[in-house]
């Protein structure tokens, strides 16, 4: 087997066993967690979670994301208010249109909601297997044709194939964007215990080498980062405007609010 973003060969990692409630119970049948990780570019993935049948990776995630939701666990959270301000600051700067944005597997619709809410902005929700208790925000399906530009929060890294990848990036248009909340590092640690392999759903581990591939082959030309947010943007236009509107912003704050760069936001350098 090859690597899914550059089609170089793979070789064994590490492994992972749960021994602890309640992942041990969702990971009995299933056992340790062999992790390959791509010779070329670093991308990780957990081979044998890629490998089970359709069914059991259906069963292992509404185990899961039920737990998260019964004991309301807090794993690896995305910071909502966060993410929910940055798109309101490059909203109100003209650098996206949230109008034409769709949350892809946006889940219970948490960051539409925070945006509503708290900003008044309306953020459409496509998931295929949840809806939420606020119906008006999802969108069929057939509905993702009418959007130029896609979110992809938390999701990433439970992608088990290329094509799940790929669709999330067909729905963006050529002047559109693509929002990616994720851990993106230099190197995946060589650790069965760092923290985002903890969740047994995470399969999907990308490296700065690898997402700036995936530009490439997606035709992204830069990109922006907000470290409280823990967001990129990525752009299929590297249009100066949105680098003087960035220093505009950054100057307001008086902080480096958002990185701008052509090619990938290489932000997370320390592991």
């Amino acid at each position: 087997m090859n690597c899914i973003i550059c089609e170089s060969p793979i070789k064994f990692f590490l492994s992972k066993e749960y021994t602890e409630e309640p992942y041990s119970l969702f990971m009995k049948d299933i056992g340790p967690i062999e992790y390959f990780k791509c010779i070329n570019c670093g991308f990780t993935m957990g081979k044998t979670i890629i490998d089970l049948s359709h069914q059991r990776w259906e069963m292992l995630n509404s185990d899961f994301h039920h737990y998260q939701e019964k004991n309301n666990s807090a794993i690896n959270q995305p910071p909502y208010l966060h993410q929910a301000t940055f798109l309101k600051v490059l909203s109100t700067n003209g650098i996206i249109d949230i109008n034409s944005t769709v949350d892809y597997a946006g889940g219970y619709g948490s960051l539409s909601k925070v945006m509503n809410k708290y900003f008044e902005m309306q953020l459409a929700v496509y998931d295929p297997f949840v809806q939420g208790n606020t119906k008006d925000i999802y969108v069929p399906k057939e509905s993702l044709k009418n959007y130029s530009s896609v979110l992809s929060s938390a999701l990433f890294e439970h992608l088990t194939n290329r094509e799940s990848f790929d669709n999330i990036n067909n729905i963006v248009s050529d002047s559109g964007f693509m929002f990616i909340h994720t851990v993106i590092c230099e190197n995946i640690p060589n650790d069965p215990n760092w923290f985002y392999m903890d969740p047994p759903v995470h399969c999907a581990f990308q490296t700065n080498k690898s997402m700036q591939i995936l530009m490439d082959q997606w035709d992204y030309r830069a990109s922006i980062y907000c470290p409280v947010a823990k967001s990129w943007v990525l752009f299929k236009e590297n249009n100066p405007d949105v680098k003087r509107k960035v220093d505009l912003i950054n100057s307001e704050f008086q902080t480096e609010y958002i990185i701008h760069k052509e090619g990938f936001v290489d932000y997370w350098k320390g592991f």
